[in-house]
């Protein structure tokens, strides 16, 4: 492209000013979010300071040149600067009228907090002087500089944030003094020479004066800060490619921080834990905006009526200054009407003029992203369509689990802001890694802190909820706990925290870490203890939605489910009926595994059969209430498929007692357990290879399965649709020998009974072998009349790891980035994915109307619900839980299939 003095390098910068754009909203993949919205809300003519974007291409040449600027990048930058310069009437370097801008990052996906920012940049010992006088404020020029010296020392020079929080705390403390704002400017032009002499101590050079230095250093920075460990890991947890880069925005500083008529603030046009169309946001006197964020002042609301419900005594904006606040609100109408969706505002008031920073899709709670997108559908801005595409399915996992009973007893120990809805239950830690740690373990935690930073993030996810002492809505904390749909309280300003004694204190309650606490996401509320729960139900705009993705989808839905109350919840989440029934997982309960060990240790065919004779009533019932639950909805179950070692003590010491109760010797029960040791049992004796070799086992289960269907068809009058699976098949003799076992047992029980049985024989696609030989297992009339794909072992088969096992080497492979995602999480199209392919397409070649399913775990993951659905699979199966996540994803899939439309949110 050819930039406008008609050369044709590489264009690396887009400039944006009043009259002049060179990007706009459509460019987000080379200008970032940031850098395209700044761009277009410029274009609409609204109050944006001039600035220009670096594209995500340079990011690119960064890393390839081994992270270096690449040549051409400066010419274009000074061009750039000098227009931001003429715009504003400044210039950048210059004493006596001094340009100072901000360097942010700007991806094409939101990602708040993770990358770095530079405020102020320009300043020097010389400029500083110069602001002042042309401010005519010169404590608020050394307020300015000291915050750039310590933003810029510890991004872009690697010095501790910590060492200047502490130099300014002792002279706080030294002085007697207990807010930023009472300091004056003598105190700031004292801290600032403590400041550069912690960068000479630390770094053995003095802080950088040359502005030029100054500004190609923050640029390297950011574009470094792609490649930050926070950054690595929220890409990571919101599934963003490595290869997207980041911009770097530069724009001219408006400063909030130049008294009382000026401030800083971050808004959503609606409501980001409700999705109520109202502005909902806080704001600062006399600050720069990232004090709202990082919580280190708690800040006031924007409107009255948030002031009145959070009782709080700070006027707000609304009241405060109610011409710019009206001009803010019809800015904020503007944005969304233009974006067709919720912004997310920064903005900044200096000397009562507004001036918009940022804005963007706002994160939010599911809750909120359903009512938004339906709201906006009902409204007539989006079609039915473009809605059920703007929620991530992923996101609805948030709605799927418990919440706080409104009729439980509370303790309730304090109470801070309901900053991310949601409740959640743990023991105390205090450090992110702590948080990691113990969930690792299998504890649920709740990570208590003064406030939340960006390298907290993974303590974050690893955590149940989220609770701060300090902070406000739109805290770090707050934001990034509604994103991951984790219940987050903030600013709950009685905590008293000592990370270090590990410890919180509110009044004469003392925690300590490992107490359980439990939070309140949606009124604030700190209990003592463990708190009841209540199961969640679909209703109001969730299920409006679910209605309209139903109307969209191809592929149905069904669920994994062993028991009666995983069947019900699956039925009560829009389940289509059950796509796996592991028959094994009913052999585990304390009364049955008696006899599977009996039928274990039997010494002949008999002795098993009098054993399984005890389990088949078991059985029976098992599945009558699981076909009366489906009513008629089609039940697929799998025949035993683990191998028998399962079934017995792996503890030696567990051996006599064991025995026992069996009534055989010790010696033989150890015997046996060591005839059925396998150096690899999930490649040994299980699946169908058992059922061939003890025929009395599929036998039994058959005859579980149909005459628990006859007795619920007698009861209501509603037949069962049966789908009887056979596991591990590789050959389609081992298909064949207990098809036969399966029919001959259903003739027998229909000629009993005098009913006629509904059923069909299928078999599970778990081998690379079935998968290749797909056509031979589905051919004719005796062939598999349905396939299911058993994704998790087809895994495990084709790449040779168990997932048991595996997670050493994944975390190694993901880190050095030999695959993006976990392969037992989403499915590997290029290897599993195209077995699957094969087999569907072999099949079908030989039986066109075969049905075709899966119903491994990936069977819940959006990504490879889409896959699934390109190669055609009739329905998914996925655990209760995750139902309704697998029904809007199946719907995104059949629309983005009909209109090629990607839209999804990034909720």
């Amino acid at each position: 492209m050819a930039d406008r003095s008609g050369k044709t390098e590489p264009k690396w910068v887009y400039a944006f000013a009043a009259g002049y754009v060179d990007g706009r909203a459509n460019m987000t993949e080379l200008l970032g979010g940031k850098g395209a919205n700044l761009a277009e809300m410029a274009s609409l003519g609204l109050p944006v300071p001039p600035g220009f974007t670096i594209t995500t291409k340079v990011c690119d040449a960064y890393y390839a040149l081994g992270r270096k600027l690449p040549e051409g990048l400066k010419p274009q930058v000074e061009k750039a600067i000098r227009l931001v310069g003429d715009e504003v009437g400044a210039a950048f370097g210059d004493v006596n009228r001094p340009l100072l801008v901000s360097v942010r990052s700007g991806a094409r996906a939101s990602m708040p907090g993770m990358m770095d920012t530079i405020l102020n940049l320009g300043l020097n010992d010389e400029t500083v002087e110069g602001l002042a006088k042309r401010s005519g404020d010169r404590r608020f020029a050394y307020d300015s500089y000291r915050r750039f010296i310590q933003m810029y020392a510890d991004v872009v020079l690697g010095v501790d944030h910590g060492v200047f929080e502490d130099l300014l705390e002792n002279f706080k403390n030294l002085n007697a003094l207990s807010s930023d704002t009472e300091l004056t400017a003598e105190n700031w032009a004292e801290i600032i020479e403590e400041y550069k002499q912690a960068v000479q101590d630390n770094l053995g050079r003095p802080f950088p004066q040359d502005t030029n230095e100054q500004l190609y250093g923050a640029i390297a920075a950011v574009f470094g800060s792609w490649q930050n460990a926070r950054a690595n890991t929220y890409r990571r947890l919101h599934d963003i490619p490595d290869s997207w880069g980041t911009a770097v925005t530069v724009q001219a500083m408006v400063f909030g921080n130049l008294g009382e008529s000026s401030a800083t603030g971050v808004a959503f046009t609606r409501n980001p834990s409700t999705g109520a169309k109202e502005i909902y946001g806080e704001f600062l006197i006399n600050a720069q905006g990232e004090d709202v964020v990082a919580g280190i002042r708690t800040p006031q609301p924007l409107t009255e009526m948030a002031r009145r419900e959070a009782k709080e005594e700070a006027p707000s904006l609304e009241l405060l200054m109610p011409k710019v606040f009206a001009g803010l609100a019809s800015v904020f109408e503007r944005l969304e009407k233009h974006y067709r969706d919720m912004q997310d505002i920064e903005f900044t008031i200096e000397n009562g003029k507004l001036w918009m920073l940022q804005t963007r899709s706002g994160k939010r709670t599911a809750e909120a992203s359903l009512r938004i997108a339906v709201d906006l559908a009902e409204d007539g801005v989006l079609s039915k369509s473009e809605a059920v595409m703007r929620v991530n399915p992923s996101a609805l996992d948030q709605l799927l689990h418990p919440t706080l009973d409104p009729d439980a007893k509370k303790d309730v120990l304090t109470t801070g802001l309901p900053a991310s809805p949601g409740a959640a239950s743990g023991e105390i830690v205090f450090t992110a890694d702590d948080a990691e740690a113990e969930r690792a373990h299998g504890h649920e935690v709740i990570l208590v802190r003064l406030e939340t930073s960006p390298e907290d993030i993974h303590g974050m996810h690893a955590a149940a909820g989220i609770l701060t002492a300090r902070g406000g809505m739109t805290s770090h904390a707050a934001v990034v706990a509604r994103g991951m749909g984790r219940p987050c309280v903030s600013g709950a300003g009685a905590l008293r925290i000592d990370p270090k004694a590990g410890t919180l204190q509110v009044g004469s309650h003392k925690l300590k870490k490992g107490d359980v606490i439990t939070i309140d996401g949606s009124t604030g509320q700190v209990l003592l203890g463990r708190a009841k729960m209540r199961e969640p139900k679909l209703s109001g705009a969730f299920a409006t939605l679910m209605g309209w993705a139903d109307a969209e989808r191809r592929m149905r839905v069904r669920t994994n489910a062993d028991t009666p109350r995983d069947a019900r919840q699956a039925r009560d989440f829009g389940a289509e009926g059950i796509g796996l029934c592991r028959t094994e997982h009913m052999f585990f309960d304390a009364e049955r595994i008696l006899a599977v060990r009996q039928m274990i240790l039997a010494d002949d065919t008999n002795g098993r059969r009098a054993a399984l004779a005890k389990i088949l009533p078991m059985q029976r019932t098992d599945f009558e209430q699981l076909f009366e639950i489906m009513a008629g909805l089609p039940t697929t179950v799998r025949l035993l498929d683990p191998p028998l070692h399962e079934f017995l003590p792996n503890n030696p010491d567990e051996v006599p007692a064991i025995a026992a109760d069996l009534g055989v010797p010790p010696d033989k029960l150890r015997q046996r357990i060591a005839q059925l040791s396998e150096f690899n049992p999930m490649l040994g004796f299980r699946g169908c290879r058992l059922a061939i070799l003890f025929p009395e086992i599929p036998e039994m289960q058959a005859r579980a399965i149909f005459e628990a269907a006859v007795a619920v068809e007698k009861k209501t009058g509603q037949r069962a649709k049966l789908e009887i699976m056979v596991p591990l098949v590789a050959y389609r003799d081992e298909f064949t020998i207990l098809r036969g076992v399966i029919l001959r047992t259903g003739a027998a029980v229909e000629k009993e009974t005098g009913a006629k049985l509904d059923y069909s024989i299928g078999t599970m696609i778990e081998l690379p072998r079935a998968a290749l030989r797909a056509g031979e297992v589905a051919e004719g009339d005796d062939g598999a009349a349905f396939f299911s794909f058993g994704t998790n072992d087809l895994t495990q088969t084709t790449l040779g790891l168990s997932r048991d096992d595996a997670a050493p080497i994944l975390e190694a492979y993901a880190h050095q980035k030999i695959f993006a995602v976990d392969p037992f999480v989403s499915i590997d199209v290029e290897g599993v994915g195209e077995l699957v392919r094969i087999g569907v397409e072999r099949g079908r070649a030989v039986k066109p109307g075969l049905k075709v399913g899966i119903c491994g775990e990936h069977g819940g993951d959006p990504k490879s619900i889409a896959f699934f659905d390109s190669v055609g699979l009739d329905y998914v199966s996925c655990s209760p839980y995750r139902v309704p996540i697998a029904r809007l994803a199946a719907a995104q899939a059949s629309i983005e299939a009909r209109t090629g439309s990607t839209t999804a949110a990034r909720d």
